[in-house]
Parts: C-alpha cells; sequence; structure tokens
C-alpha cells in the first residue's frame, strides 16, 4: 500500500510539473502528460508501477471522451452540420487513410488490408488536443471552429467501425472473441438493447432523481451509465468506447444532458490525462532509439499528407486560403484513438508489438508538433496582415455618421443599438477569423487597425460626429488616444476600458465616455441578487444611487493621485449603508 501511494504521489507530481509547465509554454496539456508518462516509465526513472493497470483504468477516460461525443449528437445539431460532418469531415478521413496506407505499405511493408486500417487510425487527429485549443481562443463555435469540430465528430464516430475494421482483421489474440461476422450481429443487437434500456430504464431514473434534486446523484448516475454500458460491451468482446458512445447518444436529446456535460467532464478529463500519461510510459523509447530516422520521417509525412489532403478539401467547402491551410495543419497530427487502435492491432497479430510502439511514437511526434505549427502559422499571418486578400479595407467603406473600432461581443451590441435608429455605422476590426464570422450573419466589416490615425481618415473619420473604440485593448492608453483626439476634433470619442487603472490611465483626456467594460452588466447582476434576497424595489435604487456616486468618487480620487488604493473608504466593505437603509430593509 505505501509503494502504490509513494508512485501514484510521483506520477501525479510529474503531471502536474509537466502540464504546468507546458500550459505555460503554451504546447497544451496532452504533450505534457505524455512527457510526464515517458519521464515517469522504465527509461528514465522507472517509478510507473503497473503501466498496464494504469492503462486499463484510464482507459475509462477514453469511454467518457466518446460518451461526451454522443451527447453531442443532438438531431438539431446534426442536421445543421451535416454537410460538414459527413461531406467534409468524410472526404478527410477517407483520403487521408487511402494516402496513409500507402505510406504504411511502402515504409513498413504490412499487407494491404491492415495497411488499410492503420492508414484510418493514422488519419484520425486528436480531439482531445485540438478542442481544448479551439476554446482557449475562443474559436470553437466559428465558422471555423465549427469545421474543425465536424472532421472530429466524424472522425469520433469512424472509431467504432475502424475497431470492428481491426478485430475482423486480426489472425490471433483473445480465444474466446468472436468472428468478424459474429461481432457485427453483437454490435447490433448490443446497440438495440442499450438504445432501450435508455428509453425504458435510463431515461425515467434520471428523472426520478431530477425531481430529488440532488446534483451527487447526477454524478453517480452518469457514471454508473458510462461504466455500465462500457462493462456490457466488453463482457461480448466488443468496443468499450461503443458502449460510452451509445450511452451518450441515448441522452442526447435528455433535459439532463448539460447537467451531465458538467458533471462527467472533470472525470473525463482526470482520466483521459492518466490515459494520456500510461501512454508516455509504455512507449518503447529502445525502438525510437533504434529508428529515429523512421519515426521522424513517418511523422513528418503524416503531418504533410494530412495537411496536403485537406487543405483542397477545405477550400472545396468554402474555407478561404488563410482558414484552410491553418485548419489542415491544426488537423495534421495523428490522435489519441490512435493508441487504442495499434494495441488492438498487435493484440491482434494484424502488426507486431515493435511496429505498434513505432507507431505509437509517429503519433506522439505528430502531437507534440502541433502547438508549434500552429505558433508558426499564426506568427506568419500577423506578420503578413495583407494576406488577407479577401477582406476589404475601410477605403472602400461608404461615408458613415459613426465609426466603431472592434466589433467583438462589446461592440456587436453598440453596432445593434445605433442600427435600431438607422444610424450609417462604419466597422473595423483587425481579427480576420471575427470579420469572416460577421460575413456570415450579412454584416460587412472592414479590416484594418483602427488606433491609426491614417487608417481612420481613410474610413471618413475627418467627418464623421462619433468614434467609438470598442476592442479589447488593456494597453490602449494615453499616447494612442491623445493624437486621434487631436487629429479628430469634431468626433464625439467613446472608448471601452478593461478595468478600473485603463480608466486611471485615460482620465483627463477629452473623451465623451469611458465605459469600463463589465461595470453595468454587474450593477444588473447587484440589482437582481438584491431583489432575490426580498430587498425592497426603493432599496434596491438607494443602494445602485450610493455605490454609483461612491464609486465615481474612488475613480476622481484614484486618477488625481495615481494610487489605486486612493478612496477605500468609501467601499461598501468599509462604509456601508446606515441602518435606515439595507439593513432596516433586511430586517423587515
Amino acid at each position: 500500500m505505501t509503494n502504490f501511494l509513494t508512485w501514484m504521489t510521483i506520477l501525479l507530481g510529474l503531471a502536474l510539473f509537466f502540464v504546468m509547465l507546458f500550459r505555460r509554454l503554451g504546447l497544451g496539456a496532452t504533450l505534457g502528460y505524455i512527457v510526464g508518462g515517458i519521464v515517469a516509465g522504465p527509461y528514465v526513472l522507472n517509478v510507473s508501477g503497473d503501466a498496464e493497470a494504469i492503462n486499463r483504468v484510464s482507459e475509462i477516460g477514453i469511454a467518457l471522451l466518446l460518451f461526451l461525443v454522443g451527447l453531442e449528437l443532438q438531431p438539431s445539431r446534426l442536421w445543421r452540420l451535416k454537410r460538414e460532418i459527413f461531406g467534409l469531415g468524410l472526404g478527410q478521413l477517407l483520403a487521408a487513410g487511402a494516402a496513409l496506407a500507402v505510406l504504411v505499405h511502402l515504409v513498413l511493408g504490412i499487407g494491404w488490408g491492415p495497411a488499410a486500417a492503420i492508414g484510418l487510425a493514422l488519419g484520425l487527429s486528436s480531439t482531445a488536443q485540438v478542442l481544448p485549443m479551439l476554446r482557449s481562443t475562443g474559436e470553437l463555435n466559428s465558422p471555423y471552429g465549427e469545421r474543425a469540430f465536424s472532421i472530429l465528430l466524424l472522425q469520433d464516430l469512424a472509431l467504432i467501425p475502424l475497431i470492428t475494421l481491426t478485430a475482423a482483421l486480426s489472425v490471433g489474440g483473445d480465444p474466446d472473441a468472436p468472428s468478424g461476422l459474429e461481432m457485427t450481429g453483437l454490435t447490433l443487437a448490443a446497440i438495440v438493447g442499450l438504445v432501450l434500456a435508455g428509453r425504458f430504464v435510463v431515461a425515467p431514473l434520471y428523472r426520478l432523481i431530477g425531481r430529488l434534486g440532488e446534483r451527487e446523484l447526477f454524478i453517480v448516475a452518469g457514471l454508473t451509465t458510462v461504466i455500465g454500458a462500457a462493462a456490457l460491451m466488453h463482457a461480448l468482446h466488443l468496443s468499450v468506447a461503443l458502449g460510452a458512445f451509445v450511452a451518450g447518444v441515448m441522452l442526447a436529446e435528455s433535459p439532463y444532458r448539460h447537467e451531465l456535460e458538467s458533471d462527467v467532464e472533470p472525470f473525463r478529463s482526470i482520466l483521459l490525462g492518466l490515459f494520456f500519461m500510461s501512454v508516455g510510459m509504455l512507449l518503447d523509447l529502445s525502438v525510437i532509439a533504434s529508428e529515429p530516422l523512421t519515426v521522424i520521417g513517418l511523422a513528418a509525412a503524416v503531418i504533410a499528407l494530412k495537411t496536403a489532403v485537406l487543405y483542397p478539401i477545405a477550400r472545396g467547402f468554402g474555407s478561404k486560403p488563410g482558414r484552410a491551410i491553418t485548419l489542415a495543419m491544426l488537423l495534421s497530427q495523428a490522435g489519441e484513438f490512435g493508441f487504442v487502435l495499434f494495441a488492438s492491432a498487435a493484440a491482434g497479430r494484424m502488426i507486431s508489438q515493435d511496429q505498434a510502439s513505432l507507431l505509437g511514437a509517429v503519433v506522439t511526434c505528430s502531437m507534440a508538433t502541433t502547438p508549434f505549427l500552429m505558433r508558426a502559422i499564426g506568427a506568419l499571418q500577423r506578420r503578413q496582415p495583407d494576406k488577407h486578400v479577401d477582406l476589404d479595407g475601410p477605403e472602400f467603406s461608404p461615408e458613415t455618421n459613426a465609426i466603431i473600432v472592434g466589433y467583438g461581443r462589446f461592440g456587436q451590441t453598440v453596432a445593434q443599438m445605433l442600427m435600431g435608429k438607422r444610424v450609417p455605422v462604419t466597422l473595423i476590426d483587425l481579427k480576420a477569423s471575427q470579420i469572416e464570422l460577421a460575413g456570415e450573419f450579412g454584416v460587412k466589416v472592414y479590416y484594418g487597425d483602427g488606433t491609426r490615425i491614417d487608417l481612420l481618415r481613410t474610413a471618413g473619420a475627418g467627418e464623421a460626429e462619433a468614434i467609438l473604440f470598442c476592442h479589447d485593448d488593456p494597453d490602449f492608453g494615453p499616447e494612442q488616444l491623445a493624437p486621434l483626439l487631436e487629429a479628430f476634433p469634431q468626433a464625439s470619442v467613446m472608448v471601452r476600458v478593461f478595468d478600473r487603472r485603463q480608466a486611471m490611465a485615460l482620465d483627463g483626456l477629452d473623451v465623451r465616455l469611458l465605459q469600463r467594460e463589465v461595470f453595468e452588466s454587474a450593477v444588473a447582476m447587484g440589482r437582481a441578487a438584491l431583489d432575490s434576497l426580498g430587498i425592497a424595489d426603493r432599496e434596491i435604487v438607494r443602494v445602485e444611487q450610493a455605490y454609483r456616486r461612491l464609486d465615481d468618487e474612488r475613480l476622481r480620487a484614484q486618477s488625481a493621485t495615481g494610487n489605486l488604493h486612493e478612496g477605500m473608504e468609501k467601499s461598501f466593505a468599509h462604509q456601508p449603508l446606515d441602518d435606515e437603509g439595507v439593513a432596516a430593509a433586511k430586517d423587515r
């Protein structure tokens, strides 16, 4: 027991260290887990204990990932993305799989049947690596992000037939496992059984739990559903991932879907992290050391082939050149499901254990390149802003009364208010992705840096009545704003500021309004919170008025002295309203 606790502590400590390090370097958590596993493994510190046992337990993380994918398969979303999923996604997988099958056959000398299965496995990308990258950049719900999601979703769906194909091509392994034909029949029967169980057992159970209102029961029920479905499939010698996936699908239309997603996500993240650590532990570094050029060459070939295949397909589906190459490179790596398929292929003697280790190293190397590739293409696009050939600059804009710089979530609201009274507006943004997204909704946004005098002059700022800086730039200070105020004195200038510090820095300039970006929404929530606690309406108004007055006094004092701590005594934390105010209302 002591040994177990010791190496688990070391294991989790290594995971924590390397994930923090790699996130700090902008390389993502997945690579950190794999490197942590390599360090813990037999070729470095040799403190990993039973890596095979960890791998078996952590494969539940893969099952939970497929469960969450199944939960995403709402008919409405599938229908909306059907063209991208079954056109772009399927086209990418088949084309990349065919190209990689030829590569594997020529380099490793594997027969055409197994090479086809291995090629398709390498054609899968890493859902666990790509989706967090899209979330971190805020692009998951953009057209570009939805195309990436659609491809990943099709690939996740393809895992099930790929597992079946791998089992059918196996020439050995588990003697009790069913044949390919038997497996197909058992798979269909198990899916039907799980769907029926979901409708007549699981759904009523969740309704009962929903009436009880105990969140802990949702967590237990969610894990029981996933693990129970996976256990049934395992008992039938079928795919554990398939069972978890079907469990997610049968709950996709449940009113408790979002509750399940939030409850299962932490377990998925932890177990998936352990899965990647076990991959690092089981990675045979001696195979890599004996054939380094083969591993590096194959990894480079996988990235090049997948990029070359996806780019023209993405262009054919309407992606602009810059977005198409970014999408192709984002999905150029091989994915985590490759480890599962290679292990299954080795167990079934489709390939040797050494070949499985070599292919696992190829997957790891390809995943390691993705953060660097994305950084490189991002830097290239920033250095060559004029390469956005399809984006019009403000020189093409008509004469308008107002110019809005920054068309994000803040600028969109401001623009809508003006458009509501038919006020002509020129919209400027520096993010190509934001401009493309606006174009999807029929809004014309011009490309350029709206803090430059020459560009604003081109946009008609010399005659504009209002210039509204709605961009999210906490470093937009007096040195940038003062020349603009001098250049366009006739315009009312308003600025969205990030926080009090930026407001203090800009205070004293001749601007019509400095609007802290979350101030009004926070006041609105404060009002709602007081109302929910039974505070009388007149007292809510009194609290709001007093808070606005004291906050304004504090900000003026802070701006005058440059000291953020000035006026602390005017905060409600130090000076609540008197007993005739809020306290009296609470007593009533």
